[in-house]
């Protein structure tokens, strides 16, 4: 569905968010459950919505999703996202208040960037370089691709679309300066910031 070589590139970054996250989890819920502790910590729920987010960007970016798999992935994006609202009231400091922000903001992101797909990518060329159209690739769906690829995007979703792209922009910037400033976690933040990049350029190659 993107071009490469960004394809490769996008797959690589989420391949490690993913990876990271879930190994987080694994490790970390080791320990927990050895000690006894059974109820999921904000952590986890912050790694479990990357790992789920990760697998499906990757997805994304090689195959346009049908509408009954589109809408499934914003109803469960939602529900994510309101899995984290008990961490905005439970963080106690400002900068962790932020950080979940932050993860909220890249589910609005991600809940956008599938309900607004068929906006984002109308005029895009869908073919596989030699003239046609990649029929298989899409779900056997040629005509979709065709009405796809003579329309044109609204100049209101370009503009929302900037908009979550400057937004992607600034949780990478505050995820890097925690990298520097904040001793613990650094390879969590690193995380966060690869995601919040990989994301806006999902969203600008979608739109280009």
């Amino acid at each position: 569905m993107i071009s490469s070589p960004v394809n490769v590139a996008l797959t690589l970054a989420f391949c490690v968010t993913g990876l990271y996250c879930l190994f987080h989890l694994v490790s970390t819920r080791r320990v927990e459950t050895a000690v006894g502790s059974k109820a999921l910590s904000d952590e986890h729920v912050v790694d479990i919505n990357h790992v789920i987010m990760s697998a499906a960007m990757i997805l994304m970016t090689w195959v346009m999703i049908d509408d009954v798999l589109l809408w499934a992935q914003v109803i469960l994006f939602a529900v994510l996202a309101l899995s984290l609202v008990p961490n905005l009231q439970r963080a106690g400091v400002a900068r962790a208040r932020i950080d979940v922000l932050g993860h909220l903001l890249l589910d609005a992101a991600m809940i956008w960037m599938l309900a607004a797909m068929p906006l984002l990518m109308a005029g895009m060329d869908h073919s596989d370089g030699s003239g046609h159209g990649d029929h298989g690739g899409h779900g056997g769906h040629g005509g979709h691709d065709m009405d796809m690829s003579t329309a044109v995007t609204p100049a209101w979703a370009d503009v929302v679309n900037v908009g979550f792209v400057v937004i992607c922009g600034v949780a990478a910037l505050w995820w890097l300066l925690q990298v520097v400033k904040v001793s613990r976690h650094r390879w969590h933040s690193a995380c966060h910031a690869l995601m919040a990049v990989a994301m806006g350029v999902m969203l600008v190659a979608m739109n280009a």
